[in-house]
């Protein structure tokens, strides 16, 4: 019974500000009356019997999307409950209490002040540590975690030594799941700028499947991923080998703006650049590769281009103009 209420209080813990900023104030101020005796102990011990007294609360209305500003997250936490909360992470091996100190870390890190906080106490490793916790919620809830810490530069300089690790999770993941988008979602902003493409080349292939066999949410946020890989002409090559027999069969008036405006901006970026390199257009491609798909019988692609211009939403239209251009 003992164990049963200590989980059922220690699952709650990330759960409101107040309640958060209260415990660990009381296992700081235990953790300083100790001195003397073995820290690790004493520490754990205190923050155990703090947490507790907190009751399980649903996380029904949880707000788990990275990138968000969490109204109920405390604004900015002090530097030993961010010390504690990554104390606690690096210290529990049960599953759900991973995931709820996740979350909070998570939703601090919506703030830039807690994003640097979480660096320089050393609480980067610590989540990308739980990238290897065999469970898909607790995957997911670190790379929810590390999607808003990356917002930082200085972070995402820890973070890329994850980028391998986290393009294998995303690609393996249960198709359409939450633990995919969320993966998907932060390769998506570590590949606003150039410097970390060069690490996610090895896994087109993966990319361009996502592409294929996904439903719309899926599809949007990998395209999301390839244009911005798009935009560099180092990776033109290398997206242009990709095979993708099916991607004509997406430049149609029935796919979603929001899917078919991110395809047609991808294809734009690298229609620029194969004009810029003429040695992109030499390079001998398979026959289901990118660019014989869009360019090996220019008549198709032009009439799946000429349908679009007539599209009822004008940004479509627009971003097919644009294209059409570069193609001239």
């Amino acid at each position: 019974m003992r164990d049963s209420a200590l989980k059922a209080g220690l699952v709650g813990l990330a759960v409101g500000a107040g309640v958060c900023l209260a415990l660990y104030g009381l296992a700081s101020r235990r953790r300083r009356r100790r001195k003397g005796a073995d820290p690790g102990e004493r520490d754990r011990s205190a923050l155990l019997r703090a947490a507790s007294g907190i009751p399980l609360v649903s996380s029904s209305g949880r707000r788990e999307q990275a990138g968000m500003d969490f109204p109920n997250s405390p604004h900015v936490l002090e530097t030993d409950d961010v010390q504690n909360l990554i104390y606690l992470l690096e210290s529990t091996k049960d599953a759900a209490i991973q995931e709820q100190i996740l979350i909070t870390l998570s939703n601090s890190a919506a703030f830039s002040i807690n994003q640097d906080t979480i660096r320089n106490l050393g609480g980067l490793p610590v989540v990308g540590k739980m990238l290897s916790v065999p469970v898909a919620n607790v995957k997911e809830k670190a790379l929810n975690a590390l999607n808003n810490l990356s917002m930082n530069i200085q972070n995402q300089e820890v973070i890329k030594v994850y980028i391998a690790k986290v393009c294998e999770e995303t690609c393996s993941a249960p198709l359409n799941s939450e633990l995919q988008l969320a993966g998907l979602r932060l390769l998506t902003n570590m590949s606003v700028t150039n410097n970390y493409h060069y690490m996610m080349t090895s896994s087109i292939p993966g990319f361009i499947n996502l592409l294929s066999a996904g439903n719309e949410r899926t599809q949007v946020q990998v395209l999301k991923v390839l244009v911005n890989l798009s935009a560099n002409p180092a990776m033109t090559e290398h997206l242009l080998k990709a095979q993708a027999s099916f991607l004509l069969s997406l430049f149609d008036s029935c796919i979603k703006e929001d899917v078919l405006l991110r395809l047609l901006v991808f294809v734009t970026n690298l229609t620029k650049h194969m004009k810029k390199d003429k040695n992109t257009v030499n390079y001998e491609y398979n026959e289901d590769s990118v660019f014989s798909v869009l360019w090996g019988d220019s008549t198709v692609c032009a009439q799946k281009l000429a349908s679009l211009f007539h599209h009822h939403d004008a940004e479509v239209r627009l971003q097919v103009a644009a294209l059409i251009r570069q193609q001239c």
